[in-house]
């Protein structure tokens, strides 16, 4: 297949190349580098099968030649207030990737009679009145709050491309991805797992918000993208989740966390201000998953961690 991956420098994006070229596929990168690392795609250059176009995605896109597949991954994600490549301070260029990226992507792949897969996100769930979060749950989410560039754009994305496979009949797949981790995630991220593993190798006290109640669930990303593959190969047009059904609370993965590096310098409670609407649960429905994908995830949690901590020490200089 030739097969055009958007945010192809992002960590989900730049792992999705390496599995499609594995796999002996013709794959073109765009990014804008916004929020992408180029260190990430830097071995796939020079690769016979890998090109990449330097591009923002709401803008219009031209590719010669038609594409087998569009995987729609460009959007900033990080919830992290103090990142500059956060949604909280790139909110137009977010409700952009999620609005015209999303038109701009579904137009190319209706001109060259492509699948589609968006990725969309279990933030679409906003803060989950139901748990666990099936499909058909509609979420919980404020337009107008402090998340809403986000949550509200792959909304949107996801009702585009539903109108898209209606009106258009486009091959359309859409992917609500739950929290994800795994070399080449951002250390500056802001969720749970990179906070907490990063100040864990570099021995410091674990910071826990509140009493560390809130819940997550965490996937690997080679899990993750095994899940994506067997979605875009499927013949299922509504949103399918993908995610770890594990759940624990915060306090339960920081001692983890803990054990698993080995650090000795305990955790430390901050009063959580719930300023940016943190959701209290997260913890993904998978049975659309395993009865139409025939997918669950295979990796443990402490397996992962042990896969991911080599990168993590590498970008601390602990290498």
């Amino acid at each position: 297949m030739r097969i055009l991956i958007t945010g192809a420098a992002g960590f989900l994006g730049s792992h999705l190349c390496d599995h499609l070229l594995a796999e002996g596929h013709e794959v073109i990168g765009l990014d804008n580098f916004i929020t992408g690392n180029p260190e990430n795609i830097a071995h796939l250059m020079g690769h016979e099968n890998f090109s990449f176009y330097k591009h923002d995605v709401s803008n219009y896109i031209f590719i010669p030649d038609k594409m087998d597949a569009v995987l729609h991954f460009a959007s900033p994600a990080s919830p992290n207030p103090q990142s500059p490549s956060g949604y909280f301070n790139l909110p137009i260029q977010t409700m952009k990737a999620g609005a015209l990226g999303t038109h701009n992507c579904l137009g190319l792949a209706r001109a060259s009679k492509a699948r589609f897969l968006l990725a969309s996100t279990s933030e679409i769930y906003g803060d989950p009145l139901v748990h666990p979060q099936k499909e058909t749950y509609a979420g919980n989410v404020d337009p107008v709050g402090p998340r809403a560039v986000y949550d509200e754009a792959k909304r949107f994305a996801e009702s585009l491309t539903m109108a898209y496979h209606r009106a258009h009949d486009v091959d359309t797949r859409i992917v609500r991805i739950f929290n994800t981790y795994g070399p080449r995630m951002d250390l500056e991220d802001g969720r749970a797992l990179p906070n907490l593993l990063k100040q864990a190798l570099l021995g410091q006290p674990l910071t826990v918000y509140g009493e560390g109640k809130q819940t997550r669930s965490f996937c690997y990303v080679d899990d993750l993208v095994d899940g994506i593959i067997r979605l875009l190969h499927s013949e299922e047009h509504l949103p399918v989740n993908i995610g770890n059904q594990d759940e624990m609370t915060i306090l339960q993965f920081a001692e983890t966390i803990n054990q698993i590096v080995g650090n000795k310098a305990g955790i430390t409670f901050v009063k959580d201000a719930r300023s940016i609407r943190d959701p209290q649960q997260r913890q993904p429905d998978i049975t659309r998953a395993r009865e139409i994908l025939g997918w669950e995830p295979k990796v443990s949690l402490g397996e992962g961690i042990q896969k991911t901590i080599p990168y993590f020490k590498q970008r601390l200089g602990l290498a």
